[in-house]
């Protein structure tokens, strides 16, 4: 059988998956389902993912990037949510370098606004108690003029810097991916699964439609895991009550040039008075987020509206007016639904920004389901879940305190400068070496103005189970979003690399070209009205 995680080997492995019974079968490719697999195949459970689309399509690759500890939450008196959260950013920063690295954030405060330097100062106080190391400083005016040039100077007294974290949240996934199944999981994308199988009043498998033929299989296994993010209620019984409150968080992407940070900033936003960031990623400039109830079907992915746009772009004229940012400065925008576990369910006197982040677990025999959560405690979420599954199957798990990744091997690859080398160590992990082989037969040439090198496209169709062209550009590497267009002034290159790769012929080519160019126009340019 074929050693790649590709479409040559999902081809192999299919009629394969079930002659086994498997002790954990986990739904849902995002960070929550990957962190859950992780855990289960450490401990050399045999253990199978499923995904219905691509890993980390939803929620996990249009969030705002953000490995944090929720300075807010601490507000809000969810103290333990927010000491996890810490925590498990440290382990992110002491594990992933790379991938997950600290950023410099800074709140400007003004005269008469809240919260002033001491209100803010004694959150971060109990912020860096619960981090145990101090991490915030004040800077007045003047140094504020110095470190962020073109920031709205009107009544300004200084600015409080403190630290957290970024990422790239689907790269993130598909290294957790990548430690699963180097310790014998299984993980597939485009399946589907239908329902859920019952005998004797307990979940005791699944079957699945493969959305690539059309393909019905029936999988057994011993336990079950749901983590299906936003759609965690879909495969619950009938008569269960509604408790997903979906909220949807949009996002500009502007060129580094056009509104230059050198750091990540946070402010209320004048109209509503919620926290707005503007941040450096990838080389381009970040704003976001909204927080809004999204009523839109959610087999469809979210899209940004004409009001979040003009609520973004207002964000910007606040904060940096001499900037002058407009829409058509935009490259490209991302909306993600929230997987939020509501208190009310959407009514008027409860605002989204309101509603708790902490998740829940849903158990029936044989199976549970993970609903809410966040992307920094995906670990201990993980683990929570694996804590009842294990109860289910007769066994016991505790939490060892051992890493989520491998040390990377490897040495820098030569040609490439030492940050270069620590980004795509952090990505790529266990896989580095591999990479490194592409890089010395392709060269160190990146794709366009992105950091993205042509190796790793290669590698991604080679390696990293590409089934779709989106996949590939939005998912696998960020250039869809980073470079003007969807990087479609690219694609003749991009198909002499990949085409031969990905085995697909001319028909099949066009085709997901033309579904790319109308996937990125509806989801990630900008919304029809401002057209």
């Amino acid at each position: 059988m074929s050693q790649d995680w590709n479409g040559a080997w999902r081809q192999q492995v299919l009629p394969t998956l079930a002659q086994e019974t498997w002790d954990l079968i986990v739904i849902g490719g995002g960070i929550s389902g990957a962190g859950i697999l992780r855990e289960a195949a450490r401990r050399g459970w045999r253990c199978l993912l499923l995904e219905q689309r691509d890993f980390a399509w939803g929620t996990s690759s249009r969030s705002s990037k953000m490995v944090h500890g929720g300075l807010r939450y601490i507000a809000k008196g969810q103290w333990r949510l927010t000491r996890d959260s810490v925590h498990e950013r440290q382990r992110l920063l002491d594990e992933a370098p790379g991938l997950v690295e600290p950023m410099s954030f800074m709140m400007p405060h003004y005269r008469g606004g809240f919260p002033g330097p001491w209100v803010l100062g004694g959150l971060l106080t109990v912020y860096d108690a619960l981090a145990r190391r101090r991490n915030h400083s004040f800077h007045n005016a003047q140094q504020l003029r110095y470190l962020a040039p073109g920031l709205k100077e009107d009544k300004l007294l200084g600015g409080t810097c403190f630290i957290d974290a970024l990422t790239d949240d689907a790269r993130l996934v598909m290294r957790v991916l990548a430690e699963a199944r180097a310790d014998g999981a299984l993980a597939l994308n485009g399946l589907r699964v239908a329902q859920l199988l019952r005998e004797n009043d307990r979940v005791c498998g699944v079957e699945v439609e493969d959305e690539e033929s059309g393909e019905l299989l029936q999988l057994r296994c011993s336990a079950l895991a749901v983590a299906t993010g936003a759609w965690a209620e879909r495969l619950r019984p009938t008569d269960a009550p509604p408790q997903l409150r979906p909220l949807r968080g949009s996002h500009l992407l502007l060129p580094g040039w056009r509104l230059p940070v050198a750091q990540a900033f946070t402010f209320l936003h004048a109209h509503d008075r919620r926290p707005v960031f503007v941040f450096p990623w990838e080389g381009a400039t970040v704003v976001g987020t909204t927080d809004l109830d999204h009523h839109e079907d959610l087999d469809h992915s979210a899209s940004i509206s004409s009001e979040e746009l003009d609520y973004l772009l207002a964000a910007c004229a606040q904060q940096f007016p001499q900037a002058q940012v407009q829409a058509n400065d935009v490259l490209s925008t991302w909306s993600g639904v929230r997987p939020v576990v509501g208190s009310a369910h959407g009514t008027a006197q409860d605002k989204p920004s309101n509603e708790t982040r902490e998740h829940v677990l849903w158990c029936e025999p044989g199976c549970v389901t993970l609903a809410g959560g966040k992307l920094t405690t995906f670990r201990p979420q993980a683990l929570e879940v694996l804590k009842v599954c294990a109860q289910m199957i007769g066994r016991e798990i505790s939490d060892d305190g051992a890493p989520v990744f491998a040390k990377v091997a490897g040495q820098p690859i030569a040609g490439l400068n030492g940050r270069q080398w620590r980004r795509l160590a952090g990505r790529h992990g266990r896989d580095l070496p591999r990479l490194a082989l592409l890089v010395e037969q392709l060269g160190h040439a990146t794709v366009g103005a992105s950091d993205t090198l042509w190796a790793e496209l290669a590698f991604a169709c080679d390696a990293e189970l590409v089934l779709h062209l989106d996949d590939l550009l939005l998912r696998r590497t960020r250039v869809g979003l980073l470079l003007a267009q969807g990087a479609q002034e690219y694609l003749p290159a991009i198909r002499r690399l990949c085409q031969p790769r990905l085995g697909w012929g001319d028909q099949r080519w066009q085709a997901e070209e033309q579904r790319y160019r109308v996937l990125w126009q509806r989801h990630h340019g900008l919304p029809d009205a401002t057209h």
